[in-house]
């Protein structure tokens, strides 16, 4: 019997302000059943965007977390920062803290603050609370490929989302409580029937799935859902929340985080 009801791919963007219509933030939904066919893009509410705002993202998520069945939810971006941060600002190894010490000094979720304005100083205080874009986390070097969360302007890149992302999950965590469990950090095994927000990396899937007609953004988040769906058929995504990890990889991980599906 699967876990999940429902699976949500979500391709993010750092993109404009909190609440622009940022066309590279997608949503998908796989349902639970084999016979619902396809993952389906999710639109966002009737607004002045023909896409969705982050905020508006945050709001419709933290709301259908909290009314809908078990969902199992894959983000792409970032969830935390490498141990190396963690020890240059000697801050605690607790998660939820260093959620509320980031969007202190990076407010990317406030009114029309753009990542760019943080990195510029005209808002915030990102420069008391800045990597090294040669700083990566273990499961960013396990699955090779995945940049540092603070390797800014190149392409691919996954640094301005995640700067932009973090005060959201702060949100939807403020939100939700115990209704949600943001994997790893609340624990490595999510409990029965409790939805699950985890950060995802769609390369990992992208390639195991025909493009048809959508765009790269739109393929991201379609794959996401659609694995996370297969490996909830197929019984293994036990060993998804289970990777190949040392007691001492595992402590890391415990506070850096840890992408879905690398192993």
């Amino acid at each position: 019997m699967p876990a999940f009801h429902r699976y949500l791919g979500i391709d993010y963007s750092g993109a404009k302000t909190p609440v622009a219509s940022v066309r590279g933030v997608r949503v998908y939904q796989a349902d639970r059943a084999a016979s619902a066919g396809e993952p389906q893009e999710i639109a966002p509410p009737p607004g002045p965007g023909k896409h969705w705002t982050r905020r508006g993202l945050a709001e419709w998520l933290a709301r259908e977390l909290r009314d809908g069945p078990p969902a199992l939810v894959g983000i792409d971006h970032g969830f935390s920062f490498p141990l190396a941060y963690f020890q240059k600002y000697g801050l605690a190894h607790d998660w939820p803290a260093f959620l509320d010490d980031f969007q202190r000094h990076w407010p990317t979720d406030e009114g029309t603050c753009w990542v760019r304005d943080v990195r510029d100083g005209t808002r915030g205080n990102g420069a008391a609370r800045c990597g090294d874009r040669t700083w990566r986390r273990l499961t960013e070097l396990r699955a090779r490929s995945a940049k540092s969360v603070f390797r800014f302007d190149v392409n691919g890149e996954v640094a301005c989302a995640t700067h932009a992302g973090l005060p959201w999950l702060r949100f939807v965590r403020r939100e939700l409580g115990a209704r949600v469990h943001f994997w790893p950090f609340d624990g490595w095994q999510p409990p029965v029937g409790c939805s699950v927000i985890a950060e995802a990396y769609p390369r990992v899937w992208m390639r195991d799935f025909p493009e048809a007609d959508r765009n790269l953004d739109q393929h991201a988040a379609y794959s996401v859902a659609a694995a996370l769906r297969a490996a909830d058929a197929r019984g293994t995504l036990a060993r998804l929340f289970a990777p190949n990890l040392t007691p001492a990889e595992q402590r890391a991980a415990d506070i850096e985080g840890w992408i879905l599906g690398i192993s």
